[in-house]
């Protein structure tokens, strides 16, 4: 399908992009933007990223960017509760793809902690998250194809309460992919600025297609963000 087919509300904005390069180039010069002006105003910036391979070309190129990266937070809208040096970590990824160069000299604060499941760390988890400020400036999200974003899968009993709870994060174990894990919840990423949605390929259209034909949080969690001010960053 074309992106010409979707109907947006009022409040989704879609930059549509020829290729993955085009996209990856102009996503990481508007954060570097939102970054710069976030620490001249209040001498912080705050991101909450998606993992997973989408992105990683987008991590190589803002890394790279001459930003106050020391005054700089960084947090994932979600991780597995695995190693970091598993390949289905987003902590892994983050640390090999973004802390690198001019980003090295950010504060990372993690999700995943070892020696512990995901439900006994939660409590602490939502301590270290803590020191991030009331909004976010951005959050980075991602889509499945069953409409789930970050770790709000339709498929797992810990949906609701991610979806209601005012704690930062919540752990998760949905039915339908690997692994348990700890998400940001629902609060937690719409407290934010700004809300970007990444998407790359033809069968993301179809995805948020199915989303806006809805209204059912449940059924596709990404559909909360649709009701939200959000904007779609998307390649073929």
């Amino acid at each position: 399908m074309k992106t010409a087919e979707l109907t947006l509300p009022p409040n989704v904005h879609l930059e549509r992009f020829d290729d993955a390069d085009s996209l990856c180039d102009a996503l990481a010069g508007h954060i570097a933007e939102r970054i710069g002006a976030a620490v001249s105003e209040r001498d912080t910036a705050a991101l909450a990223l998606s993992g997973g391979r989408t992105p990683l070309p987008l991590f190589e190129r803002l890394r790279r960017e001459a930003l106050p990266w020391d005054h700089v937070q960084i947090t994932l809208a979600d991780d597995r509760w695995v190693a970091t040096d598993s390949p289905d970590s987003n902590e892994g990824l983050v640390r090999e793809h973004l802390l690198q160069d001019n980003a090295a000299a950010s504060r990372f604060i993690a999700l995943w902690q070892p020696d512990s499941s995901a439900r006994s760390a939660e409590m602490d988890c939502n301590r270290r998250l803590a020191v991030l400020p009331e909004l976010l400036d951005i959050v980075i999200l991602g889509m499945g194809n069953d409409g789930h974003t970050a770790s709000l899968f339709p498929c797992s009993n810990d949906l609701g309460r991610a979806l209601t709870t005012a704690q930062p994060c919540c752990a998760v174990t949905p039915t339908s992919a690997p692994h348990d894990r700890m998400t940001l919840s629902a609060r937690r990423l719409l407290a934010s600025r700004e809300r970007i949605l990444h998407l790359k390929g033809e069968d993301k259209l179809e995805t948020l297609q199915r989303a806006l034909s809805g209204e059912d949080v449940s059924e596709m969690p990404i559909r909360l963000f649709l009701q939200q001010p959000l904007t779609i960053y998307w390649s073929p």
